[in-house]
């Protein structure tokens, strides 16, 4: 029951944007709006961290050729308004120097904001692998779901949401370099596991040779195959010499012991023999 009651959820935020874009204009509501650039504030729960600067100017370019062609979707503040959807074409119209942009007008609460900037950029595909990767993270804390009930919301297969999860055991550095498309989402995913400082070599290795995953999981294998075998950290035992110490001292033997060790010392040969002798009674 809990999937089903989720799930009617989440397939309803996902189709709220889409219904306010299909009723554009024929409603009051759903009204499109002109506002001032200078209004709208940026969504501050966007997954999306980067953006490509030669796309950006490409879009401007088309808006100031034809215009905008959907609006963005906003949601009404204080003092102006809170963009939902449409983050590129908000940054593209202030590259293009317009003034207002077109606006659909959403009432959304705080968690509805951060929803909405999810569901967009999933559906859209405008998410880089590590965005995607802390995106399904964050719908599934959002929703307490599972990677199985997120997999049916998203049609994602669940191997899928849970390898790019995995991108986030990464270290920073390797991030940055899938970010940057130093190397591929197929390179990364191999890469889990490994330490910092044997990620750090692998990147260095396929940026500077152009190694192909293949090649990166051969080097990789090659790498736990030659790595000296781990030796067992064994806990000695701790004894007590003391009646023994106490014995070889009466004997006229020097000794001395520790946890573990009990040495006896000889001076001469004739003391060697003569502890042997009383070893043989």
């Amino acid at each position: 029951m809990k999937a089903q009651a989720l799930g009617r959820g989440l397939d309803a935020l996902f189709g709220e944007i889409d219904e306010a874009y299909s009723n554009e204009g024929t409603k009051k509501q759903d009204a499109v709006l002109e506002l001032s650039l200078k209004e709208i504030r940026p969504n501050p729960f966007q997954p999306r961290k980067s953006f490509d600067d030669e796309s950006l100017l490409e879009l401007a370019e088309s808006i100031k050729k034809d215009g905008l062609i959907q609006p963005i979707v906003v949601s009404e503040d204080i003092d102006g308004y809170i963009l939902i959807a449409g983050e590129r074409r908000l940054r593209a119209s202030k590259l293009a120097k317009l003034k207002t942009i077109k606006a659909i007008l959403l009432n959304s609460d705080e968690q509805k904001m951060r929803q909405y900037a999810l569901i967009e950029n999933i559906q859209r595909e405008e998410l880089n692998a590590i965005e995607l990767a802390e995106a399904y993270g964050e719908l599934l804390k959002i929703h307490e779901f599972t990677h199985d009930e997120l997999s049916l919301m998203i049609h994602k297969s669940r191997a899928h949401i849970t390898n790019s999860l995995r991108l986030l055991q990464l270290s920073i550095k390797t991030q940055r370099a899938l970010i940057e498309k130093k190397i591929t989402a197929g390179h990364a995913k191999v890469l889990v596991g490994l330490d910092e400082k044997d990620q750090q070599l692998m990147v260095n290795s396929i940026v500077g040779q152009k190694l192909s995953v293949r090649d990166v999981e051969s080097m990789i294998k090659n790498m736990k195959d030659e790595a000296p075998a781990k030796v067992p950290n064994i806990v000695k035992a701790s004894y007590d010499f003391s009646k023994l110490r106490n014995k070889v001292d009466f004997l006229g033997f020097r000794c001395k012991s520790s946890k573990n060790q009990f040495t006896i010392e000889f001076e001469n040969e004739e003391e060697i023999e003569s502890f042997l002798n009383y070893l043989n009674k």
